[in-house]
């Protein structure tokens, strides 16, 4: 059995993603963005994000895969490539966490190409001392240290996603 400790609960991770949606929504008060979720790990904070948001949007998914349980593998693969249309429009990638920033670097090389107006980015959580980009991210949740966490999206072996509230995985 996983020993879970407790980060940040619900009430504030809650508090956090409706200020996020408030940004967005005043930042992009004039356009529809496409928000392109980063599956599986998003899909809790993009559906909570757009709940609140107070502007028009569209969704679109992608998933790749880097990790292999709880190990980056440095070599991202596309699972599931999105279908939509980028070209002029204003993309804002949702992704769950930004650990070593490999699979961002791959997503925004990739959608870069496909010439759009504008690229944002908002994560749930970043860990700033495992990035190794240093890209501008545009709406943070939350910055943690480099352990490994579950909840609200985020998994170990697809286990942990449903929690409402992150916990630090000490036993993994």
């Amino acid at each position: 059995m996983d020993k879970l400790k407790q980060i940040l609960t619900a009430k504030e991770i809650d508090e956090r993603v409706s200020d996020i949606a408030n940004q967005i929504s005043h930042d992009f008060e004039n356009s529809t963005p496409i928000l392109l979720g980063v599956l599986k790990g998003s899909y809790i904070f993009l559906a909570d994000l757009t709940r609140k948001m107070k502007i028009e949007s569209e969704v679109e998914f992608v998933r790749l895969k880097s990790y292999n349980g709880n190990t980056s593998t440095n070599n991202v693969k596309i699972l599931y490539d999105f279908n939509k249309s980028l070209e002029e429009r204003d993309i804002i990638i949702i992704e769950d966490i930004i650990d070593t920033g490999n699979t961002l670097n791959f997503l925004c090389k990739k959608i870069q190409e496909l010439n759009p107006r504008s690229i944002s980015i908002a994560s749930f959580l970043v860990k700033p001392e495992s990035n190794k980009f240093r890209f501008k991210i545009d709406y943070i949740g939350f910055e943690i240290p480099s352990d490994f966490v579950v909840g609200y999206g985020l998994d170990f072996n697809e286990k942990y996603r449903n929690l409402d509230s992150l916990f630090c995985l000490i036993n993994k």
